[in-house]
């Protein structure tokens, strides 16, 4: 008899109380999810994933003192670290980015409707990233946008350096994830196996020194701008 899987075990990290009930509502109404704790803000949240070791966290990317983005760093240090969900306005590209960059696999809108978040919640506790092809874009635009060309020749050298380290093939999976493609898109475009897309990207999470194929992404693109 196969043994039922435990609920994904979620912490909410919001300075507004009324968010944070609203999502402990919906999370807490699924059989698969459950609310492990709330933090009120970057500090609270560090002591409690210490404390409870959820399987995702759900942050807020704006909030006092210390924000999801350092937040999100600092825990990121962690052995066996949570996922990390963002939850966002979008009104700020850079902090999105520095976010993305810190290791989070993804982000929502506050006001997505419930079942997305969901969804969402779900997608980045199996270790997938919550990003969009259009939102990734977005993205891609503020991490290439106007720089000085002292910072732009640093990220773009520093980017290479780490390329340089793949084989031709590993390159084109990489720049295939950068292209926003999942799993089966890739093996399409470079026609192989969903197994040899799962090998190659696990090889470029090594290689590369990344958490997930946003990182991968943000790497190509820092390499070609």
């Amino acid at each position: 008899m196969e043994r039922e899987r435990e609920p994904v075990r979620v912490v909410i990290v919001d300075d507004e109380q009324l968010v944070r009930l609203a999502l402990r509502l919906v999370i807490d109404g699924e059989p698969d999810l459950t609310v492990a704790a709330e933090a009120a803000d970057g500090d609270a949240a560090i002591a409690v994933v210490d404390e409870h070791r959820p399987d995702v966290v759900l942050m807020d990317i704006r909030m006092p003192g210390r924000d999801g983005v350092s937040t999100t760093r600092e825990l990121l240090t962690r052995p066996a670290p949570p996922r990390v969900l963002m939850l966002t306005t979008f009104d700020s590209d850079d902090l999105v980015l520095g976010a993305l960059r810190a290791g989070a696999l993804g982000f929502v809108l506050k006001d997505t409707p419930p079942a997305r978040i969901l969804d969402a919640v779900r997608t980045v506790a199996d270790g997938n990233p919550v990003l969009s092809p259009a939102a990734m874009a977005r993205v891609i635009a503020a991490a290439t946008g106007p720089r000085s060309s002292e910072a732009r020749r640093s990220s773009r050298e520093a980017a290479r350096k780490q390329l340089s380290a793949l084989t031709e093939r590993e390159l084109d999976t990489a720049r295939a994830i950068a292209d926003g493609l999942g799993n089966p898109e890739i093996a399409e475009r470079l026609h192989i196996s969903i197994a040899t897309v799962k090998a190659r990207t696990g090889n470029l999470f090594a290689k590369l020194a990344v958490e997930n194929r946003v990182q991968i992404a943000l790497v190509v693109r820092d390499a070609e701008q």
